[in-house]
C-alpha cells in the first residue's frame, strides 16, 4: 500500500511557476514509476508526466514538454513537478500517482493522492 499526499498548488499569475510536491508513504517509493495528471472542471484527467523509479528517465505530454518538468528524491520519498511558463489552460486539479513501469495512461495507476488545485490567472 502506497499513499501519496500532494502539496505546492495555489494562485499564480500567467507566465509564473509553481513546483508541486508529493510525498510518498512506505520504503518501496523507488520501486515505482511516478506520475503527474491534471483534470479541470468538465475535462477528463489527462497525462502531464512521469519519472521511472531509479533511473530517472522522464516522459510529458506535449502539451506541457519544456515548460514543466518532473523529477525525484528517493530519499525523501518525494516526487515533484516543476511548472513554469503557466498558462491559464493550465489551470487544474492535478493529482500524482504510483505505477508499476512508466505509463502515460490512467488506468496504469494504481496509487493516487488526493490532489491540488492550480489556478492561473489571465
Amino acid at each position: 500500500q502506497v499513499q501519496l499526499v500532494e502539496s505546492g498548488g495555489g494562485l499564480v499569475q500567467a507566465g509564473g511557476s509553481l513546483r508541486l510536491s508529493c510525498v510518498a508513504s512506505g520504503r518501496t517509493f523507488r520501486s515505482f514509476a511516478m506520475g503527474w495528471f491534471r483534470q479541470a472542471p468538465g475535462k477528463e484527467r489527462e497525462f502531464v508526466g512521469a519519472i521511472t523509479g531509479s533511473s530517472g528517465r522522464t516522459y510529458y505530454a506535449d502539451s506541457v514538454k519544456g515548460r514543466f518538468t518532473v523529477s525525484r528524491d528517493n530519499a525523501k520519498n518525494t516526487v515533484y513537478l516543476q511548472m513554469n511558463s503557466l498558462k491559464p489552460e493550465d489551470t487544474a486539479v492535478y493529482y500524482c500517482a504510483a505505477a508499476t513501469s512508466l505509463y502515460s495512461t490512467v488506468e496504469d495507476y494504481t496509487y493516487w493522492g488526493q490532489g491540488t488545485q492550480v489556478t492561473v490567472s489571465s
